[in-house]
């Protein structure tokens, strides 16, 4: 098994964390954007983007697609998902948003500030805010984001709103997130999300 990603990528981190939570082996391929350029990559991902998975003959890419196919193929035993229909559409509206609002929102105003994106700052930290505000306030009730026990829903989440403040976008206002992102960080075995700054 092969990943391809980079040490600061959130959508690479949320798939080696799962990587070492299912305790599968693998091989990290750094894979900047000098290498995504290359014939050889967009041979194995056209769209040039990482993470991306090859387990044997499959290739796969997109975060989320890689955490379902990982889940559904080696956690037998549902730790980081679910059996129940139901269950499962709550863990995968938290992948949408991820790759929805999150992604638009921190990762969007991270990626603006840090490395001179061409993205309105102001625009993505505004998204920033309002999901970390809805986040906030389901997490009053709630441990965790979708069921009541980590799934891979919070892997998904976790990276970019872990390294938000990069963005300019504080989580002073936000207890709850920070409640949250350190009970994600206390698992066993997981890492936290790199910064770019210290």
């Amino acid at each position: 098994m092969k990943l391809y990603t980079t040490a600061l990528s959130g959508h690479g981190h949320r798939v080696e964390q799962l990587l070492k939570l299912l305790k599968l082996d693998y091989e990290k391929i750094d894979a900047p954007h000098e290498v995504r350029i290359t014939t050889e990559f967009l041979k194995i991902n056209p769209l040039g983007q990482i993470p991306v998975l090859i387990d044997n003959d499959v290739v796969l890419s997109d975060s989320n697609t890689i955490l379902l196919y990982l889940v559904q193929k080696y956690d037998r035993a549902c730790i980081w998902y679910a059996k129940e229909i139901i269950e499962q559409a709550e863990i995968h509206r938290w992948l949408f948003i991820a790759s929805g609002e999150i992604a638009f929102g921190p990762a969007l105003a991270r990626r603006t500030k840090l490395l001179n994106g061409d993205a309105s700052l102001e625009e993505a930290q505004a998204r920033a805010h309002k999901i970390l505000n809805f986040m906030n306030n389901h997490l009053k009730k709630y441990t965790w984001l979708a069921l009541n026990k980590i799934t891979i829903a919070d892997l998904a989440c976790y990276p970019y709103v872990a390294v938000a403040e990069e963005g300019g976008v504080s989580l002073n206002e936000y207890e709850n997130v920070k409640h949250w992102l350190a009970n994600v960080e206390s698992v066993e075995d997981i890492q936290a999300m790199p910064r770019m700054t210290t």
